[in-house]
């Protein structure tokens, strides 16, 4: 079994665990291959996470299956937008660590 793990990466956790849910499970060519196709930002990031795990297996991409696809939360950078009359709100800009694990046949 190989993995690979991208951290404090810029990408909304929440949204990014939608997109690793679907290659779960999947043979690591065909999920290259979905999430070229699909038009979100962590989608091509956690396509390169893949395609560095299926490299770290030392195989090819059509010999593995994804085991793993885990998106956790990293820390959340703060920071603040002013308002009207001198106020201030915030602004909350979440990152993600990311870790993909292959395994070949």
């Amino acid at each position: 079994m190989a993995r690979a793990l991208l951290k404090f990466i810029r990408v909304s956790p929440i949204k990014s665990r939608l997109i690793a849910r679907e290659i779960q499970g999947m043979n690591a060519e065909e999920a290259l291959a979905a999430l070229e196709f699909t038009p979100n930002k962590a989608a091509k990031i956690i396509s390169k996470v893949l395609a560095s795990a299926v490299a770290n297996s030392g195989s090819e991409a059509e010999d593995c299956t994804v085991t793993s696809c885990r998106v956790d939360n990293g820390p959340v950078l703060k920071r603040f937008r002013p308002r009207a009359r001198g106020m201030a709100s915030g602004i909350r800009k979440p990152t993600a660590h990311i870790l993909v694990e292959v395994e070949g046949k």
